[in-house]
């Protein structure tokens, strides 16, 4: 009998493990514990449920997160998806947490199908929990407070189709980072598609659903207790805004209601309520008719379902021969009035400015008519004792006509329109393009208002004749400056102020009587190119606003003299600095990764998130500034080009750019694209990497240019050898191989193989598998005298590879 408690003591050992395995552990896995196909985590309230699954009519396995109390059986349950993009073919997955914080998907043979990231090293043990929000988050161990928000990971911040109360959409504007929904492609297969859902911040924040790169829906703009357009919700929706973050969030009143918001493979956003009495799901379409597709009726047009024709001009405006409306008489920037409109959705807002609830509404209009761009405005926030303001500029996109939930907008107009009261017209618009074309009319109208204004305007100064007039710049609400203001801040463009000649003239330092310090782009007498150059920097880019693009302060026009005031950057162009043996050691390694990440950023910015697609077509790094903390800001946007609607590519017979940081099909064929921003950002990760110029690189046992050579380098697996050794002991080596393979992807010769620039945001900043590239373009043999020697007949001299403009495209 004594010897039966010493053999069951191993038992009752294992059996207490079993058992704190099962009653204490069900919500999280450690380095110890992890679940294999067919067991799952539950939440501590119960309400989700974390575990493998099948798609309906797929055999693929996927790791996700389910309502636990509603039958697994359509894929509608499911709320995240871990391995969306690498599903399982076998039920032989594992998933664990490993060290230093990271959770991984294992396959059978221990292959890595997914895992996260970590923003920082777990101090303990990490740990990887499902709460009751449906939030999976990686945490270190002994942390047990549910509301923390230092987590090393959390899938909040990478949502798969569906909004759940407590989760952010939006922005961190430190890190450039996005959070937004992309749909299933089907319902059988979770994989993201081309329908995506974010806040778009690049005016006052707006919901909008794209189909790749062309917006859909849009809902918004914000008005304080909802977006514009859209009906309410009972998840006290908040938005926040600040200098860190633009983010919109919902916290649910009712913790035992099943609530989310999805985006559907169709590209629909859907409210969805689990009715427990039914044991169903009551399901709220956020589009309602046909009038919620993107600007049907084009510029200043409105839509409205209960007409036989969807399609008029607000009134006082005309059908415009192009698509769209235009005003019936031009506003000559004072004694314009403004007429109110009501039950409307507000129009897009990524060409708006605005001012907060301290100004009353009443003040708006006297805002309003102070500048001349200014050309709608309407209540910031619908709140009681709460108003601010919300200014349009240009031409009023997407605007509809709604039953409930419209609000007022007060649209400027001229004077001598004005019709008696009560006895307003509607004009009936026939014959409209398709929704796609909506933003190109932006352009095509700006044109035909500054030409309007030129014949017909009081203007504040004296006109200048040729494209670049005071009328444009108007146009681009840039701030007007005296010549005798630039005279005093540059010393009269004094030799010692001079910072660099480009093909449009010099630039010169200047300092203004209150201390700023600018930079003076002074056009060349005997520039043509240069005119076009500026005028088209006015139109495209004075609006822009982002951390790593340089800030258009404001512009000179008299006389002959046409120049552009810019913020002033101490360091210069990346280019003097990076390929200069001596200041070259000023950028050790951090300082250069931060610069590929910035501009990165700012290109990203560019190419999806500013109001305009915007290809620079001419980056390189004499175009990169520098700012006192070596931060960087693409600039000199003389050659860029906007694209509107779906368009994804464009054909020219004028190449412009520069040698060596042109993609193959531009040079030849003259075709450019956003991958030819990619391609010219990737040369200047080699060039960041090693400090040599890819034009004019050169070696004793080879004639490769920098692409080859590092191309070479990467199938040797030497890519180590690249890097500047000037950077020494600060290099991160993963950093810099990484850098290197993603510079590889993106100066591949075929622009279908090269990513997009979100995705090379993504690839730098996370430890994720990375593709192996192809041959680069321009990967040939060549004789470096000759390419040091070759020069274009329109191209300028410099010390730094200036722009060319090629007359014919080959």
């Amino acid at each position: 009998m004594e010897d039966i408690p010493k053999k069951i003591i191993p038992f009752l050992l294992i059996c207490s493990v079993i058992i704190h395995t099962i009653s204490g552990a069900n919500d999280a896995i450690n380095i110890s514990w992890s679940i294999r196909d067919g067991e799952t985590l539950v939440s501590s309230g119960g309400m989700f449920e974390l575990g493998f699954f099948s798609p309906r009519n797929s055999t693929n396995r996927y790791v996700g997160i389910w309502y636990k109390n509603i039958p697994l059986i359509e894929f509608e349950t499911v709320v995240w998806v871990a391995n969306r993009e690498a599903p399982l073919i076998t039920k032989s997955g594992i998933l664990k947490v490993m060290e230093p914080g990271i959770l991984a998907l294992l396959n059978e043979t221990d292959g890595l199908i997914w895992s996260t990231n970590a923003s920082r090293t777990a101090r303990g043990n990490p740990t990887a929990q499902l709460l009751n929000s449906g939030n999976l988050v990686v945490k270190d161990a002994d942390d047990d407070r549910p509301e923390n928000l230092n987590f090393l990971w959390q899938s909040f911040d990478y949502p798969s189709d569906t909004f759940l109360a407590g989760m952010s959409l939006g922005w961190n504007l430190e890190t450039g980072r996005e959070i937004y929904l992309s749909a299933w492609r089907s319902s059988a297969d979770p994989e993201p598609s081309e329908f995506t859902a974010h806040l778009d911040h690049s005016g006052y924040p707006q919901i909008v659903i794209k189909r790749g790169e062309s917006i859909q829906y849009r809902f918004g703009p914000w008005n304080g207790v909802r977006f514009s357009g859209v009906a309410g919700t009972r998840n006290n929706p908040t938005l926040t805004m600040n200098k860190n973050e633009v983010k919109y969030k919902e916290e649910n009143v009712d913790p035992t209601a099943l609530t989310k918001t999805t985006l559907s493979p169709s590209g629909i956003g859907q409210r969805w309520t689990w009715n427990n009495q039914t044991s169903s799901w009551i399901i709220y379409n956020m589009t309602m008719d046909n009038c919620d597709g993107y600007n049907l009726c084009g510029a200043n047009g409105i839509c409205n379902v209960g007409k036989s024709t969807n399609c008029a001009c607000i009134d006082r405006f005309v059908p415009n021969r192009l698509d769209g409306c235009v005003r019936r008489r031009a506003l000559n920037c004072g004694g314009d009035v403004f007429v109110k409109y009501s039950g409307i959705k507000l129009p897009d807002s990524r060409n708006s400015s605005f001012i907060d609830e301290r100004m009353p509404l009443a003040d708006c209009e006297a805002e309003c008519s102070r500048k001349c761009s200014c050309t709608a405005y309407t209540q910031l926030d619908i709140r009681e004792a709460v108003s601010g303001c919300l200014f349009y500029h240009g031409d009023l996109l997407d605007i509809r006509s709604l039953a409930q939930g419209g609000q007022d907008l007060y649209i400027r107009i001229a004077s001598a329109d004005l019709e008696s009261k009560g006895n307003r017209r509607v004009i009936v618009i026939a014959g409209f393009t398709s929704a796609a074309a909506g933003i190109v009319v932006v352009c095509l109208s700006l044109i035909l208002i500054c030409t309007r204004r030129r014949k017909k305007e009081p203007i504040m100064r004296k006109e200048v004749a040729g494209p670049f007039s005071t009328s444009n710049v108007k146009e681009a609400d840039l701030p007007f400056l005296n010549l005798s203001t630039i005279l005093e801040a540059t010393d009269h463009f004094s030799v010692s102020n001079k910072l660099g000649q480009g093909g449009f003239g010099p630039v010169y330092k200047g300092k203004m009587e209150d201390g700023q310090e600018v930079a003076v782009k002074r056009l060349s007498k005997t520039s043509s190119q240069g005119v076009d150059e500026l005028k088209n920097e006015v139109i495209l880019i004075a609006k822009l606003q982002h951390r790593n693009l340089v800030r258009t302060l404001g512009c000179c026009i008299e006389g002959e003299e046409k120049m552009l005031i810019y913020e002033y950057m101490p360091n210069n162009s990346l280019d003097l600095m990076l390929f200069d043996q001596t200041k070259s050691r000023l950028l050790d390694w951090g300082k250069r990764f931060n610069i590929i990440n910035g501009i990165a950023k700012g290109l990203l910015y560019l190419h999806q998130d500013s109001r305009l697609r915007i290809i620079h077509r001419d980056l390189k790094a004499s175009n990169i500034l520098l700012d006192a903390d070596m931060n960087p800001k693409i600039s000199d946007f003389g050659l860029a080009r906007s694209f509107g609607g779906n368009e994804t590519e464009a054909q020219t017979h004028r190449v412009v750019g520069t040698y060596g940081y042109m993609s193959p099909e531009y040079a030849i064929d003259g075709i450019f694209s956003i991958k030819s921003d990619v391609f010219s950002f990737g040369v200047l990760v080699l060039e960041i990497v090693s400090g040599k110029r890819n034009r004019g690189f050169s070696l004793n046992d080879h004639n490769l240019n920098l692409l080859g050579h590092a191309w070479t380098l990467y199938k040797e697996d030497k890519s180590r050898q690249l890097v500047d050794a000037c950077v020494g002991d600060s290099m991160d080596l993963s950093q810099a191989l990484r850098s290197i393979h993603v510079g590889l992807l993106c100066v591949q010769k075929s622009p279908e193989d090269r990513p997009s620039m979100s995705s090379v945001v993504f690839m730098l900043g996370n430890e994720v598998a990375l593709a192996q590239p192809k041959e680069p373009g321009f990967f040939t043999q060549r004789d470096v005298g000759i390419t040091h020697n070759y020069k274009t007949s329109n191209a300028t001299n410099s010390e730094n590879q200036v722009t060319i403009t090629l007359l014919q495209g080959r």
